[in-house]
């Protein structure tokens, strides 16, 4: 597993989160702001914008993606049994 991989699942374990239910206050859902944040945070780690899309493409599209995961992961959890 390349480093860039490495920090790049390390990073959305740990940045990208469900919006909590009930219209309290959640992490960020902002495609724009995660990705930047995603960047920047590499960039700290000598991985590069070109690294990081190497392996996920699209930066905005992986983390949408992974919102959209996250969110439909935590609306089944709180679905009746």
């Amino acid at each position: 597993m390349s480093k860039a991989r490495e920090f790049i699942d390390f990073w959305t374990e740990n940045s990208i989160h469900a919006v909590e239910q009930y219209r309290t206050a959640g992490a960020s859902q902002d495609v724009a702001e995660l990705s930047r944040r995603l960047v920047e945070a590499a960039k700290g780690q000598d991985i590069s914008e070109a690294d990081l899309q190497a392996e996920i493409g699209e930066i905005s599209d992986y983390i949408r993606d992974r919102l959209k995961a996250a969110n439909k992961a935590e609306s089944e959890r709180w679905k009746p049994s």
